[in-house]
């Protein structure tokens, strides 16, 4: 039975929580999950992989059971989650590691990456979007709000954080919704409906333009320092679509990239077949 350690690490004052598992001399693979979920997203994957991997997965700020500071006390933008997570694995003694990317620990890990190349062994990214080709017609309201933070706009983005629109991304493409537990929607639909959680996110998807005016950097980055990567991506995503996963190959000729039929939360229908394609992929 895998061992799974729940800790909290201080990151310049803020508590940030994590699971860890695996031998801490084994390859380390970072895992960075999305919105509007937690490190409990990794639930069933960290046991697969923890018999090759030391695996960490920390919940980002105002996610899961992280720290929440209110508006005004925590500049809630992507550059800075990405320096605190940046520095949580400076805290932790991080060195080297490979990253799990998905959804919004994409435009934070690789940020980081672009960072620090030198310490990135390889990419998985799993629905965690690099380029343009990627973004889907669903974006169209939030790209709206971006140009225009108007009251009026802002409230039309607010049904991204509305609970039914939670359990939409975790069912929409999916082929049995079935096989969908409640437990992960249900618990991030739990930590939406703290007391301003609903204004940090949509602050934050205000923020996602910077994501992706950076497109460009990462790419250079891709051509710069060539990293390992495999692209396994839902390919009924309804807002990251397979062409920004084939789209990785222009930058990384070598990149894997493969696909299983089924939506956003890949990991919810899919886990044993993303497992396995990880441990082909960074296994010896």
């Amino acid at each position: 039975m895998t061992n799974i350690a729940y800790r909290t690490a201080d990151v310049d004052g803020l508590s940030v929580f994590y699971r860890e598992a695996g031998a801490t001399d084994a390859p380390t693979l970072l895992l960075l999950h999305g919105f509007p979920s937690s490190s409990h997203m990794f639930r069933d994957l960290i046991p697969l992989l923890a018999d090759d991997f030391h695996l960490v997965a920390p919940d980002l700020p105002s996610f899961g059971k992280s720290d929440m500071p209110k508006l005004g006390a925590f500049d809630y933008t992507f550059d800075h989650l990405a320096d605190v997570i940046d520095r949580f694995t400076e805290v932790l003694g991080l060195d080297r590691f490979a990253i799990y990317v998905f959804d919004y620990g994409a435009p934070v890990g690789f940020r980081i990456a672009a960072r620090h190349p030198d310490r990135i062994t390889a990419i998985v990214s799993q629905n965690g979007n690099a380029y343009e080709d990627g973004l889907s017609d669903g974006w169209a309201p939030v790209q709206a709000y971006r140009k225009d933070p108007s009251p009026a706009n802002r409230e039309a983005v607010r049904t991204m954080v509305q609970p039914e629109t939670t359990i939409w991304q975790y069912t929409h493409g999916v082929p049995d919704v079935t096989m969908v537990s409640p437990d992960g929607y249900g618990l991030d639909n739990f930590y939406l409906a703290r007391p301003g959680a609903d204004e940090i996110q949509l602050d934050l998807l205000l923020n996602y333009a910077s994501n992706v005016a950076l497109y460009p950097a990462w790419q250079q980055y891709f051509r710069a320092s060539q990293p390992p990567l495999l692209a396994i991506w839902g390919s009924n995503d309804p807002f990251f679509i397979p062409p920004g996963a084939e789209a990785f190959k222009r930058d990384i000729p070598a990149a894997d990239v493969r696909f299983v039929p089924t939506g956003h939360f890949a990991l919810e229908t899919h886990v044993a077949e993303i497992a396995n394609a990880i441990i082909d992929f960074l296994g010896p």
